[in-house]
């Protein structure tokens, strides 16, 4: 039902999916227009357009281009009704961040060969602590690293490292491989029966989930055991 006075279909009436926070949410950025997406940045519209309509006029304003978009001024999108200063500025500000994105240098994410590799990235954290840690290296398919993380902190004879929250962990980032390490603050690299038994588990959980385990360190000071070198995975 439209708005007797305003005359247009106030956003928080149409369906969920249509809506463009909502759409975000449940379809993800790429499912969104350039129209939905400055809408978001506007948050609200005026008592007689809505936020997707106002943006709408914005991008008719350039003749749909992003790029002639990015070179108005803030004095220049406060001409195009329903846009104050506020607005105006937040519309900048993020073209500005969008601008800066194209000129950043992407980073390559170092690749794990080997062990040796994986053993290099995980030595500043679990060097010379007397308390055990296990961590998790998650890796894409071409095995680069996506991220490193800490999955749990014990005391100087073990510490607890629950499959669940590793794998939940490998999902929320889409890993297509991982590998664990842990320390042993004794100094001794020889793997416990509960280091083997846990192994096997990631190992099987892994195969079903297919985010494989490519490999399990221990580090003890600056030694470590790999399970995939010694052909235990």
């Amino acid at each position: 039902m439209k708005d007797e006075q305003s005359g247009f279909l106030n956003i928080k009436k149409w369906a969920a999916e249509d809506r463009p926070r909502e759409k975000l949410l449940l379809k993800g950025t790429a499912a969104l227009s350039d129209t939905e997406l400055i809408a978001i940045l506007l948050g609200t519209g005026t008592a007689s357009m809505s936020a997707v309509d106002v943006a709408k006029n914005i991008l008719k304003s350039v003749d749909n281009n992003l790029d002639s978009l990015a070179k108005l001024t803030v004095k220049d999108l406060m001409k195009i009704k329903g846009i104050g200063e506020a607005k105006a500025i937040t519309i900048v500000s993020a073209l500005e961040l969008g601008r800066r994105r194209k000129e950043t240098t992407t980073q390559e994410r170092p690749k794990i060969a080997t062990s040796q590799d994986a053993y290099e990235l995980f030595l500043g954290d679990l060097i010379d602590i007397p308390h055990e840690e296990f961590w998790i290296l998650l890796l894409n398919r071409a095995n680069r690293v996506i991220k490193k993380q800490q999955i749990s902190l014990g005391g100087v004879h073990g510490t607890v490292a629950d499959p669940k929250i590793i794998f939940k962990t490998a999902l929320e980032e889409l890993a297509s491989g991982i590998i664990v390490a842990h320390n042993h603050p004794s100094g001794n690299l020889s793997p416990s029966q509960q280091d083997i038994d846990l192994t096997k588990k990631l190992k099987e959980a892994g195969n079903l989930m297919e985010i494989k385990l490519l490999d399990h360190l221990i580090i003890a000071g600056k030694k470590y055991y790999s399970f995939a070198d010694e052909g235990l995975i």
